[in-house]
């Protein structure tokens, strides 16, 4: 009975752990091995060109979806925007943003640790951003160039793709790790801009006033990479797991204690 009342004891703390990892916006990157292969153009080249990558849906509300698809391999991250139910849109002044703030922080301002790269649509003049600026007409970042390796281009997909064969925007990055270096996670944002319609679509979902706004670090969600070795369960579960596993293993020990009498 003394195993009961711990369990109790114990599931509070669980719960408070599960509801806070379910309450943080996360994704989980994976490791790739085909990375190498992706021919930077701005779409699928290839009917599997993204296919081992992780791969999140980004619906928001009003019919818009954008499939994220997310990886990493040696010294670079690997970010695909797919645009998908996109049928209009402006060559140039379309945009797709990925924010990386490598300590994670959560800072109200941007720092040092903290870039933005953006890739406009039919181009491949994409740019770097850092924080650290005391402007905050630029929310606080500042342009830089662009580390080396880096690519950023947008262009319309076709019949390739995945996910649908009408022409639509997409966008592919290559972001080198050793800019804000390596952890196994990271604050992570990403935006798309359509100006026919001068609106944002942002993971995590933001209301955000124009196309030039970047959110505070502090509302960004998290990417989660396993370069590190990270465990397989996100670590706010953890207590969540063991509490079960220990509480398995107390039953069966007690059940086992009564048939061996």
């Amino acid at each position: 009975m003394r195993y009961w009342i711990f369990f109790l004891f114990l599931l509070p703390f669980v719960l408070f752990n599960l509801q806070q990892a379910l309450a943080t916006d996360q994704i989980l990157i994976t490791k790739s091995f085909t990375m190498d292969e992706i021919i930077f153009d701005g779409k699928w080249s290839f009917y599997t060109e993204w296919k081992k990558s992780s791969l999140d849906t980004i619906n928001n509300g009003d019919g818009t979806v954008i499939q994220l698809r997310t990886a990493h391999q040696g010294n670079f991250l690997y970010v695909f925007v797919d645009d998908i139910h996109t049928t209009q849109w402006n060559k140039i002044a379309d945009k797709a943003t990925v924010c990386i703030d490598g300590n994670d922080d959560k800072n109200l301002t941007a720092d040092e640790n903290d870039y933005c790269f953006v890739s406009t649509l039919g181009s491949n003049q994409s740019f770097t951003l850092q924080g650290g600026s005391p402007l905050g007409f630029t929310n606080n970042f500042k342009k830089i160039p662009n580390p080396s390796g880096f690519i950023g281009i947008g262009s319309i997909s076709d019949k390739n793709d995945r996910y649908t064969v009408d022409p639509h925007p997409s966008y592919e990055f290559k972001i080198p790790i050793e800019l804000f270096g390596r952890s196994n996670i990271y604050g992570f944002y990403v935006d798309v801009y359509h100006s026919q319609q001068n609106k944002v679509y942002s993971w995590p979902h933001l209301d955000l006033n124009n196309s030039l706004q970047i959110p505070s670090p502090s509302k960004w969600g998290e990417i989660i990479s396993p370069d590190k070795s990270l465990p397989e369960f996100q670590l706010p579960l953890i207590p969540l797991v063991i509490a079960v596993i220990f509480s398995v293993y107390l039953v069966r020990t007690k059940t086992n204690l009564l048939y061996s009498h």
